[in-house]
């Protein structure tokens, strides 16, 4: 019997080499986990927000099946990959919010995992969103760890695995990311009070 990522991975090479049929039966297979993890970003959103979970999970979804070449090495690299949708996703819908309401409360989202400081400020999810390109032009991997960790839910192991380093590497660029976005991004609130 293989485990569940065993068969997401050769599900994931079928589909990458054309066989639509594992499409459909990968997302059977990684529904509910990508909903556990959509559930996880929306509960963090202000009350009465319009984005729901499965709206999520499906246009990220369908992002990823619209890609053209589609290859992911295993399941690690998939929700890596599902991650950035999301993120793409989450900020398409803040950006499109905001300019909406043009200067109404802007859509937040709580930069918080059980190893962050509880008393995290919510974050602004644009906000966090430019921050992470700003890091990204300093350390792209800090930023890839930041998306795989916080957006993609993968674990210490599962975020090495995926940009091929140690699982000390990780644990260290994740501390050092944590610390920059929170200080680049207390730095952006005074800035637009200052304003």
């Amino acid at each position: 019997m293989t485990s569940s990522s065993d068969a997401v991975t050769q599900l994931l090479i079928a589909w990458g080499n054309g066989d639509q049929s594992a499409r459909d039966q990968l997302m059977t297979l990684v529904y509910e986990e990508l909903h556990r993890l959509a559930h996880r970003y929306i509960r963090k959103e202000r009350p009465g927000h319009t984005l729901q979970t499965s709206a999520l999970v499906n246009e990220a979804f369908v992002r990823l099946v619209d890609q053209k070449n589609v290859h992911c090495e295993n399941r690690a690299h998939f929700f890596a990959i599902a991650a950035q949708m999301m993120r793409r996703i989450l900020v398409d819908y803040a950006r499109n919010r905001r300019s909406v309401k043009r200067g109404g409360e802007a859509w937040q989202v709580t930069f918080n995992e059980d190893l962050i400081v509880p008393d995290e400020r919510s974050a602004d999810v644009v906000a966090l969103d430019e921050a992470l390109n700003e890091l990204a032009k300093i350390d792209d991997r800090k930023r890839k760890v930041v998306e795989l960790r916080f957006f993609g839910g993968l674990s210490i192991e599962e975020t090495a695995e995926v940009l091929a380093v140690s699982p000390g590497t990780v644990m260290r660029d994740w501390a050092l990311s944590k610390a920059w976005l929170k200080r680049a991004m207390t730095q952006e609130n005074r800035s637009q009070i200052d304003n």
